[in-house]
C-alpha cells in the first residue's frame, strides 16, 4: 500500500521524506490556509520535496472554472495531480482532463456508485473519507471494501486512496483490505512505528548492557 501525507506544512512533509516511504502528498485548500501561505507558491515548494504524485484542490464548483484552475496548478510541476470533488461538475472536469491525459484525484466520495462513476470517468484516484463516515456513525471500512470489490469486478485502474485516516488501526484495516494507497496526518505516521513491547524490549537491553559495562569496569 502506497503512503502519502495529508498536509501542507513543509517541515512534516520534510520529516516523513526522511522516513523513506512517503509516496506522494494530498492536500487541500483548508490545510494550506493554516500555513498563511500563498497556494501556488507552496503548491511548489511542496512537488520540489517530493517526487511522487502532489494532489492541488481546486475551489471552483462548475465546470469551466475547475479546468481554468486546474491549468494553472498544472504549469507548477509534473508531479501535480489535481483534486476535483465528486459532484457532477467534477465528474465532468475529471472527464475533461483524464482526456487530455492528466491525472485526477476525485475527492470527497462518500458512497461506492460515486467511485465508480469517477472510476468509467478515467480518474486517477478516488478519495473516500472513511474517518468522516465513522464520525457520524457508518461504516466507513465498508465502504473501502465496496469499492475495492467493484474495482476488481470490472478491472477499473483508478486507484483507491483512502482519506480522512484517524489512526493506526484505520491503516491496518486498508491494507487489509486491499486499499491502493492512504493518506494519513504525520501523527498518524509517527505512530505507525510505536508499540510499548518494542520500547520495553529496548529498555531491557540497554539495561542488561549497562550492567555488563559495569561488572566489566568495576570487577
Amino acid at each position: 500500500m502506497e503512503l502519502y501525507i495529508d498536509t501542507a506544512n513543509i517541515e512534516e512533509i520534510r520529516e516523513a521524506a526522511a522516513l523513506g516511504v512517503l509516496d506522494g502528498v494530498t492536500t487541500n485548500p483548508s490545510l494550506i490556509a493554516k500555513e498563511g501561505v500563498d497556494f501556488h507558491d507552496r503548491m511548489s515548494e511542496i512537488c520540489g520535496l517530493v517526487a511522487g504524485p502532489v494532489s492541488g484542490e481546486v475551489v471552483s464548483m462548475e465546470h469551466d472554472g475547475m479546468i481554468e484552475e486546474a491549468n494553472a496548478l498544472l504549469e507548477i510541476a509534473d508531479n501535480i495531480v489535481i483534486k476535483l470533488p465528486c459532484t457532477v461538475d467534477g465528474l465532468k472536469a475529471c472527464k475533461t482532463l483524464s482526456d487530455r491525459g492528466v491525472r485526477v484525484n476525485m475527492t470527497l466520495c462518500f458512497q461506492p456508485l460515486q467511485a465508480m462513476m469517477v472510476a468509467k470517468a478515467g480518474a486517477f484516484l478516488v478519495s473516500p473519507f472513511l474517518g468522516r463516515i465513522d464520525d457520524i456513525g457508518g461504516d466507513g471500512m465498508e465502504l473501502i471494501q465496496q469499492i475495492r470489490t467493484i474495482y476488481d469486478n470490472y478491472g477499473y485502474t483508478t486507484k483507491i486512496l483512502s482519506a480522512s485516516i484517524r489512526h493506526p488501526l484505520h491503516l491496518v484495516q486498508c491494507a487489509l483490505v486491499g486499499s491502493d494507497v492512504a493518506t494519513v496526518p504525520f501523527k498518524v505516521i509517527k505512530q505507525m512505528m510505536n508499540h510499548p513491547l518494542t520500547d520495553k524490549g529496548l529498555a531491557g537491553f540497554l539495561a542488561d548492557w549497562n550492567a555488563r559495562k559495569q561488572t566489566e569496569c568495576c570487577p
